[in-house]
């Protein structure tokens, strides 16, 4: 469980308590990454409506590609304009709850032309809907995030992969 204390501009203290997810929670969580890698690898752009919600955003700006707004354009990049490589691999798969919401942390590992390797690091911020788990955010980036945006980290490593990596 995780509680905090807030304060309103009113000077009135409040405290919040969110009730820590339970295992059914935890485990559709960790199916998201498959699923979203088997939807890109099959080409199944449908079966992103059942990883992102509507108005997600998906910032691939880090591998050269453009911030996306909303389901509908994720799709449309998806079939049109990214650049895959031959499958996904997900794996470093955890949740943290923080006061700010749910986190989703992964990393993939991309079999590329060329019979090479690339890897690279999601970020995701996920929302419980009516229908179950979805991402509302998800930064992708080639090399990890500096520890302030890592909760119990170490110091970032350095990809040696090349820039092709890519969703």
């Amino acid at each position: 469980m995780l509680a905090w204390a807030q304060t309103r501009p009113s000077g009135q203290m409040i405290v919040v308590v969110l009730v820590a997810m339970d295992t059914a929670d935890r485990l559709e969580l960790h199916e998201l990454p498959g699923r979203y890698g088997d939807a890109i690898d099959d080409r199944n752009w449908e079966q992103l409506g059942t990883i992102f919600t509507d108005d997600a955003v998906f910032d691939l700006t880090d591998l050269g590609a453009p911030r996306l707004v909303g389901l509908a354009e994720i799709k449309r990049f998806m079939d049109e304009d990214a650049n895959h490589p031959r499958t996904h691999m997900m794996t470093n798969i955890y949740v943290d709850e923080t006061p700010s919401g749910v986190r989703l942390y992964f990393r993939i590992v991309a079999l590329l032309p060329g019979a090479k390797v690339g890897t690279a690091s999601y970020y995701d911020d996920v929302v419980k809907t009516s229908v179950g788990w979805r991402v509302s955010n998800r930064v992708v980036t080639l090399r990890r995030r500096p520890a302030p945006d890592r909760p119990q980290s170490s110091s970032p490593r350095q990809s040696t992969h090349p820039r092709e990596s890519t969703p």
